[in-house]
């Protein structure tokens, strides 16, 4: 036993090809960034390759020291599950030195164990689910729904005891995409901006559209430009359509690509807007966050502060931790994790009890004392 022990470590330190598997949203991978430059950082360069959804590669893409992407489709999995799967592990199979899996199902663990002999995955507390995880994997760890994804991205460094602070981390962006978007900006003679952002990737995260515009209408009268941001999805699409048109509001949905979307970011003044991937690229750039929030488990999804490295502990209707600010609706059910009432992506009545003029009255006292 003692020598098997020595023998998973002497490897383990000596790991030069990496696997990384995140099956999960866009935030994820972006979380993922810390890991990744820790591995890169104390394995002296190693190859890193990435396992990730088809729907989060662009932002896999944007991630430093990765070799390789491959990806799952959950469109392939409904025409021929099989086929996809064979595929995917006789790509990765036996190829690495380690694997490293994020994500606790079924299919994503056992990605790892045909990757690496040696293996480290988050699995669920719940033994029934996770029995045999225990026995095939090198080393595990619980996936923590009361931790934030942060920290709970960051188990295995703790396993393999690397050294790293509890940093969320953004991903360098080119002097080339900044200077073109620098010249977008002027193009339309704004400056110094906030950005808001009303969108989100379910429809049940989304602040409805008569108080968004009730809250566009005051932040008008700040005299800062605000400029509304989004992609080209269809949920994206049809709020671009809703947005007033007023003097200080600039309507840039569908206008840049998520690297230049990085860049914007990176320029603003502050972040307002829905929790989605959007509002964790501010928070990794230490942007000034005014996050809206509906049933979103706050433990493991508010905005992370890396000054006091710490994220929101309590559900609250208003409340302040180093450079963010959190709205939440005063109602006994707050947060309750669910996709909407329904918890079939329906609507959230939380969302409609949140006053936008408590959101503005802490924009607006922001903004008139910040020394910009």
């Amino acid at each position: 036993m003692f020598f098997l022990v020595r023998f998973y470590t002497k490897i383990l330190k000596n790991s030069k090809k990496i696997l990384i598997i995140i099956q999960r949203s866009n935030g994820d991978v972006l979380f993922s960034l810390a890991l990744i430059k820790a591995l890169y950082k104390h394995y002296k360069s190693p190859q890193i390759d990435l396992l990730v959804n088809d729907d989060t590669v662009s932002v896999a893409r944007l991630l430093p020291n990765i070799n390789s992407i491959y990806t799952f489709s959950y469109k392939k999995k409904r025409e021929n599950r099989w086929k996809q799967e064979k595929d995917i592990i006789a790509t990765v199979f036996r190829k690495y030195d380690l694997s490293i899996n994020l994500t606790a199902s079924d299919r994503s663990v056992l990605y790892a164990l045909f990757a690496s002999r040696k293996s480290i995955s988050s699995i669920e507390q719940n033994n029934k689910k996770s029995w045999w995880k225990k026995i095939f994997l090198t080393h595990y760890y619980f996936f923590d729904s009361t931790r934030h994804i942060l920290l709970n991205n960051l188990e295995s460094l703790n396993i393999l005891k690397i050294e790293h602070n509890n940093t969320q981390q953004s991903p360098d962006i080119s002097d080339i995409i900044i200077a073109h978007v620098k010249d977008k900006l002027n193009k339309r003679g704004v400056q110094e901006f906030i950005i808001f952002h009303p969108s989100a990737q379910y429809n049940y995260k989304i602040y409805p559209q008569y108080l968004r515009n009730e809250l566009l209408t005051k932040l008008n009268t700040l005299g800062v430009p605000i400029l509304i941001t989004g992609g080209g999805s269809q949920i994206d699409t049809e709020i671009k359509a809703t947005i007033p048109n007023l003097d200080n509001i600039f309507n840039w949905t569908g206008e840049t690509t998520l690297e230049e979307y990085f860049a914007l970011s990176q320029l603003s003044l502050a972040y307002i807007g829905m929790d989605t991937l959007n509002m964790h690229i501010a928070a990794s750039q230490n942007k000034r966050i005014f996050a809206i929030y509906g049933p979103t488990n706050l433990k493991m999804w508010s905005p992370w502060s890396n000054k006091s490295q710490k994220c929101a502990g309590l559900d609250k209707p208003l409340q302040n931790y180093d450079n963010i600010t959190i709205f939440q609706a005063d109602m006994p059910c707050v947060a309750c994790g669910k996709a909407g009432c329904d918890d079939k992506h329906g609507k959230s009545e939380c969302l409609d009890h949140i006053d936008p003029l408590v959101v503005f009255n802490e924009i607006k006292d922001w903004y008139q004392n910040a020394k910009l």
